[in-house]
């Protein structure tokens, strides 16, 4: 890396691709339907509805993803404004090192809700 303003640059790059990665990555398990036997009404076929106690839990998990991924935006958007203004290549500022920490932290935290 030729300068501190690349590596920070980058650094800041990867934490937001692992935070948003977390949050599109496809669907491993699609549903496959089940074979069709001859005989078996197609309402065996539905499956059983989540209760409410899991549902209230999913939709939670998901509030606070949707809070955090907001976060991480702001975060981003904040040392990217202090990369622009800061010669890093003279000084390194500390603030932009825990602030990338910080959004490693956040992006980690959102890519591991996201997984369940």
């Amino acid at each position: 890396m030729k300068t501190r303003r690349t590596f920070l640059g980058g650094l800041l790059m990867a934490g937001v691709a692992t935070g948003f990665a977390g949050i599109q990555a496809p669907v491993q398990n699609p549903s496959v339907p089940p074979d069709k036997r001859p005989g078996t009404p197609d309402t065996a076929l539905e499956t059983p509805s989540l209760p409410s106690a899991d549902k209230r839990l999913l939709e939670e998990n998901e509030k606070d993803i949707k809070k955090k991924v907001e976060k991480l935006y702001d975060l981003a958007t904040e040392l990217k404004a202090e990369v622009e203004k800061t010669d890093s290549s003279k000084v390194l500022n500390m603030n932009l090192v825990r602030k990338a920490e910080e959004i490693e932290k956040l992006a980690r935290d959102i890519k591991n809700r996201s997984k369940g």
